[in-house]
């Protein structure tokens, strides 16, 4: 058995514990509140989860990757924004949803350890490339995913009300209580504009030392290919995102539309090869 599987198994449990401690206590009818010990055990599992992925994706001289450490690596950056963001203020009940959701994809990373090596990964600058390119892709999808329950936080709180029924009092009362306990949008929209921010400068990253490399290799600056034209549609969405958030102060919907427009972007970049070959281009 491998380091990164038992980290990973580890971590999943450290992430497991204080979710089953906390959705006890929203069940019971108390306060959720992960306090001091939350956040140190939330610390731990990052750190458990850190040394299961330097294990599993850098162990070896390249760069071993697959889809659950990919999954891994993102729910990893995205719970590291969000415990820096704990420091500062109190973001306890999205512990509720955010803490089964790193044990899943932690114990899946065990579960599912077989990763391939990444053609040229050998090489350490185009190593750095893939690393970043990951981080980018990892903390923009976790954004997008914020800003879809920020949607769902925002249509719950202007639903008219609706008379209590046997059903509402069963499963519609737990959902309403978990929803009743997350932060306030404000504060959320913090947390959803941090995780662009890094987001952003780790995609400007990416891009230049992609840039970088494909100089070095081919002669070209940016090749012309649907990678790199998505690529940069993702890049100049959240660059105008943030512009217009500085200057005019975008936020609410019109933030979450032009969040999920840039996510939209950076699949197809990334995940879209054979949909533009096959049925865009019309290509086999």
């Amino acid at each position: 058995m491998s380091t990164g599987i038992v980290f990973h198994a580890l971590a999943a449990l450290a992430y497991a514990l204080p979710g089953v401690a906390l959705w006890r206590t929203l069940l019971r009818g108390g306060t959720v509140s992960a306090g001091k010990a939350g956040r140190w055990a939330l610390g731990a599992a990052l750190l458990l989860q850190a040394l299961a992925l330097q294990q599993a994706v850098l162990g070896g001289a390249g760069l071993q990757l697959n889809w659950v450490l990919a999954l891994s690596a993102a729910v990893w950056l995205g719970m590291a924004v969000f415990w820096l963001e704990s420091l500062l203020v109190r973001t306890d009940g999205l512990q509720l949803l955010l803490l089964p959701l790193a044990a899943l994809c932690t114990a899946l990373a065990a579960l599912f350890p077989g990763a391939s090596d990444i053609p040229h990964a050998d090489n350490p600058w185009l190593r750095l490339h893939l690393l970043i390119a990951l981080a980018a892709y990892g903390l923009i999808t976790v954004a997008a995913l914020h800003s879809v329950l920020m949607a769902f936080l925002d249509r719950h709180l202007h639903r008219p009300m609706e008379p209590i029924t046997e059903d509402r009092k069963g499963l519609g009362n737990v959902i309403d209580r978990v929803l009743d306990s997350m932060p306030p949008l404000l504060v959320q929209e913090q947390i959803l504009f941090r995780l662009i921010w890094v987001g952003f400068v780790a995609l400007t990253l990416a891009v230049g030392s992609g840039s970088l490399i494909s100089l070095s290799l081919t002669g070209q600056v940016l090749p012309f290919d649907h990678k790199t034209v998505f690529t940069l549609l993702s890049w100049i969405t959240f660059g105008v995102l943030l512009l217009g958030r500085h200057i005019r102060g975008w936020r609410g919907r019109v933030a979450l539309r032009w969040t999920l427009a840039g996510f939209a972007f950076l699949l197809l970049a990334y995940t879209g090869t054979r949909f533009v070959l096959e049925v865009v281009l019309q290509r086999n």
